[in-house]
């Protein structure tokens, strides 16, 4: 990868980078020391960080959304018959997990700041065999209550992934939800053949392996995953760490933002619940989670309505999600590769809107229309899955300061999770085969969607032509380093990614 995995985002660009500012300070002898640092020296680094960190938190964003997910592959394997539960009462299963997701995505993301700041691997080890026991007992419930109060406490634990979303890598980690897809499905197509094994029916063994194999990646996590370069480590030398942090610092603006962009405040929090930016990427976030689990909970029905038998809706998932992941990879590359992000969220959109039109006039008699229906499905799934790594980086790229950056990601996917509840009820069971309800509200959040990224490029755009009419030089006399750090977005020095 010849991208340099340290800035782990496009980062918005200060005037202090284009040497605009007196020289002197020193943020100036940081931004020169990064800006001078030998470009072989550089790519080492990148190839030492991307062997050590995007594989595991791929690994990591799989198993979360094979654990959240897979509740899909056991209905058609028979859950709903063996706890007596109506169609209803699946989707208020699929959506309690996102109910406690949110009320802890903030609390969680705080705590990961607060006491694991430099050994995250402890808190996402933690969290992750917490929520893999948790799978597990999926696998043993015997009512329909005791499978609502397993949803609502997993979602507990699987709240904590925000602040490693500041990477244009996550395209990366998304494209393994992807895979987890495609994964769950041929896992769930095996498993399901080991009904009757131990007593227990197909859809039981699908929750209890997935649920150990969750916990021994935890175990993992906890002894392998890197933490902060800051910290002395055997991978990385003195000169090497003290390259990734003054990097980090001149992206955040300066050593004042240390202690003024990184602290919590009630104000802070005032400010970033209120963040007009936040609620516009509401929007588009929305367009991917409300069309998107609506169909990951329901893309095995929707396929065995087709006219495959269950085992081969469970193998025939895989072409859609594996298309996914690439389409997510695909995408995130050439965002960074052309420093905009707008028009690599505007195309997925567009697959979204072509592949729901599609769908929603022929889904009726879906039998009729396998081919169309299910390049249909392969179209959306192109479409959803760079939607959300397009947009995290986005948001991150134009929440400066440490703090702020890691309250605003977690609001904005807290935000985001509210869109998954909706998703869980769109698909109505007793609207089988058509699903107008689940078809219609997707096509119509697509367009949404695709209308917010419009309204913030544009946005954004008539800030920074306003922002570059500005007196550099008069700026920096009117305020110091640590003041404009303090304004953190809302500096007249700072320049938003478009």
């Amino acid at each position: 990868m010849a991208t340099n995995t340290t800035d782990l985002v496009v980062e918005p660009k200060f005037e202090a980078e284009h040497n605009d500012v007196a020289k002197g300070s020193q943020f100036d002898a940081d931004v020169q020391f990064v800006e001078t640092y030998d470009a072989a020296k550089r790519k080492a680094i990148v190839r030492k960080i991307d062997w050590r960190l995007p594989p595991f938190l791929a690994l990591l964003y799989m198993m979360s959304y094979l654990d959240r997910s897979n509740i899909a592959n056991a209905e058609i394997e028979g859950i709903l018959e063996d706890l007596h539960m109506t169609g209803i009462q699946y989707n208020v299963a699929t959506s309690l997990f996102f109910v406690t997701y949110i009320v802890f995505e903030i609390p969680s993301n705080w705590v990961l700041e607060r006491y694991f700041e430099k050994r995250p691997s402890l808190w996402i080890g933690t969290i992750c065999i917490c929520w893999g026991i948790l799978m597990t007992m999926h696998g043993v419930v015997h009512n329909y209550g005791s499978l609502l109060a397993l949803r609502l406490v997993m979602g507990a634990f699987e709240a904590g992934y925000t602040k490693f979303e500041l990477s244009a890598r996550v395209s990366i980690y998304y494209a393994g939800a992807a895979v987890s897809g495609a994964f769950s499905g041929l896992l769930a197509y095996g498993i399901a053949h080991m009904a009757g094994v131990g007593g227990y029916n197909g859809w039981r063994w699908i929750f209890l392996l997935e649920g150990i194999a969750t916990v021994v990646i935890g175990v993992v996590v906890l002894v392998f995953l890197i933490d902060t370069p800051e910290l002395p480590c055997s991978w990385l030398s003195d000169e090497e760490r003290e390259y990734c942090r003054r990097r980090l610092e001149v992206q955040d603006g300066g050593r004042a933002s240390k202690t003024s962009g990184s602290v919590f405040s009630w104000k802070l929090l005032y400010h970033v619940l209120l963040d007009w930016q936040i609620w516009i990427m509401a929007f588009v976030f929305w367009s991917n989670t409300i069309p998107g689990y609506g169909l990951k909970f329901t893309m095995p029905q929707i396929i065995k309505n087709m006219g495959f038998t269950s085992s081969n809706a469970q193998l025939m998932t895989i072409p859609p999600y594996f298309c996914g992941g690439v389409s997510a990879y695909v995408f995130g590359r050439l965002s960074d590769k052309f420093h905009r992000r707008a028009y690599f969220l505007l195309i997925p959109q567009m697959c979204l809107v072509v592949g729901f039109a599609i769908l929603f006039p022929l889904a009726p008699k879906i039998e009729d229309h396998v081919g169309p229906c299910f390049f249909a499905v392969i179209l959306v799934c192109i479409g959803l899955y760079p939607i959300q790594p397009g947009s995290s980086s986005w948001i991150s790229n134009n929440l400066a300061g440490p703090a702020k950056r890691a309250i605003g990601l977690a609001w904005a996917f807290s935000l985001t999770n509210v869109g998954s509840i909706g998703g869980s009820y769109i698909y109505i069971a007793s609207e089988a085969p058509s699903y107008p309800t689940g078809f219609g509200c997707s096509l119509g959040f697509s367009l949404g969607g695709m209308t917010a990224v419009i309204l913030l490029s544009l946005a954004y755009s008539r800030i920074n032509k306003r922002r570059d009419a500005l007196d550099v030089d008069q700026i920096r006399q009117q305020y110091s380093e640590e003041e404009l750090a303090k304004m953190g977005d809302r500096s007249p020095l700072f320049r938003y990614v478009v």
